[in-house]
């Protein structure tokens, strides 16, 4: 993809003097993308603008001399007498080659003489900058992964704590208790109904024989699938925020209601985000078995969208990592991924698979329990994802160097004063899973 000149850079302040005809400020750059890029920028020019600028009289009494010199020359010439503004555009047939040079002169100054005018009017005047419109840095190649850029939606899905409050103490002496899904959980559901829940291995799906809305506060849809024994069972669904993350106390509220009554044999949980301790609040419920499913982004790009795209891979099971972290003599901390859990949505089971269904894993060395810094990245997978890179880059990679970062094995790292790390974890299919794990501390 095209590298963009940053506006703190020694690149970008020189290309900022440029446009501005400013002198290049003296000042330290560190190349923080949050400043922005050097943009591109349109003139609003008013007769005001001419009208002010000194620097005009300036350009004018500069060239002036150079154009007199050249016209009195052609003049001498021809044997006329032309005033600048009488010359023709274009020579006579009867004209001279020394004529026609003067006359082609003479019109390449005054061309440079309106070019300078014209810069400094566009200069002085007001400027528009062109946002969406950067200036590339033609020496630079920007490798990236696919991305998503997120807005809030001007729709309000109810968060958790309101829901309750709501439900407990009301509002202006009502009290409210909303039940069955919104229209965004009639989206997913009928989603649901033609893609079912997958998990990362082809062919292991589960798919609904009937699914319908459910009248509950947690529970929005029930279902039901038959395995591969012929076996048929009982599926609760809720439906996490639209724009928003999936928490421990939506599983905790959605489970309770699942296991009250008939009850379910099975609670799918739908969400785009999860917080990483979902995955301990799961394991808590018995013969309930709870599965976090990640929503794929596409549904909310709307109908039309997925029609092109198709629907699979909508909604995924993605499993906890296969985790081991050994403390060193050292003292220091050293992390290996085996793999990841997945569970087999047609027979009920869990198993291990190996690093070949991993792209990349990341750690937060020094979790504090709020945002996730990527401090160490590693890639693994069954290909070789570096040849891919050097097709994109035409360039050779440095393999030694991309061994240390192409492992299952993390380079050793000192051990955090939180005491906990964060783990995260993203498949070939884009899905990902955060897992927090405590080390015991410094």
């Amino acid at each position: 993809f095209p590298y963009y000149i940053l506006s703190d850079s020694p690149e970008g302040a020189e290309k900022e003097s440029e446009i501005t005809g400013l002198p290049r400020p003296d000042t330290h750059t560190e190349g923080d993308i949050r400043k922005g890029f050097v943009y591109e920028r349109a003139s609003h020019v008013t007769l005001r603008d001419i009208a002010h600028n000194e620097e005009i009289d300036e350009i004018h009494d500069r060239w002036q001399p150079k154009q007199d010199e050249v016209r009195a020359k052609l003049n001498e010439v021809l044997g006329a007498k032309f005033e600048e503004w009488e010359l023709p555009h274009e020579p006579g047939d009867d004209w001279s080659k020394e004529a026609k040079k003067l006359l082609e002169e003479f019109q390449r100054l005054k061309i440079k003489r309106q070019e300078e005018i014209d810069a400094s009017i566009a200069r002085s005047s007001e400027q528009e900058i062109l946002y969406d419109r950067p200036y590339e840095d033609s020496r630079k190649v920007r490798v990236t992964g696919p991305f998503t850029v997120e807005s809030l939606s001007p729709h309000r899905t109810i968060s958790v704590e309101d829901k309750k409050r709501d439900a407990e103490e009301g509002r202006d002496g009502w009290t409210i208790k909303e039940l069955g899904p919104n229209q965004f959980g009639h989206v997913v559901i009928e989603n649901l109904k033609t893609a079912g829940v997958q998990n990362t291995v082809r062919n292991e799906r589960m798919v609904f024989d009937v699914i319908e809305p459910y009248a509950g506060q947690w529970v929005h849809a029930e279902g039901q699938y038959t395995d591969s024994d012929g076996e048929s069972h009982r599926v609760a669904i809720s439906i996490g925020p639209e724009h928003g993350t999936v928490g421990p106390e939506l599983i905790r509220e959605a489970a309770k209601e699942a296991v009250q009554g008939v009850g379910f044999d099975t609670l799918v949980v739908c969400g785009f985000a999860f917080d990483p301790h979902v995955s301990e609040e799961a394991k808590r419920y018995g013969k309930l078995v709870v599965l976090p499913t990640r929503i794929n982004a596409d549904l909310q790009m709307g109908g039309e969208f997925l029609k092109k795209t198709g629907a699979a891979n909508l909604f995924m099971v993605f499993g906890e990592p296969d985790i081991d972290i050994e403390r060193l003599d050292d003292g220091r901390v050293q992390v290996e991924i085996k793999g990841v859990d997945i569970y087999d949505p047609t027979t009920g089971q869990i198993r291990s698979s190996s690093t070949d269904d991993i792209a990349c894993w990341f750690i937060d060395t020094s979790y504090n329990g709020e945002s996730f810094f990527v401090r160490h990245a590693y890639f693994c997978g069954a290909d070789n994802p570096y040849d891919r890179l050097k097709k994109a880059l035409k360039a050779e990679i440095d393999e030694a160097a991309w061994s240390m970062l192409y492992a299952t094995e993390s380079q050793p790292f000192e051990a955090p004063e939180t005491g906990k790390i964060a783990i995260k974890v993203i498949n070939h299919y884009g899905d990902e899973v955060l897992k927090v794990y405590d080390t015991g501390g410094t």
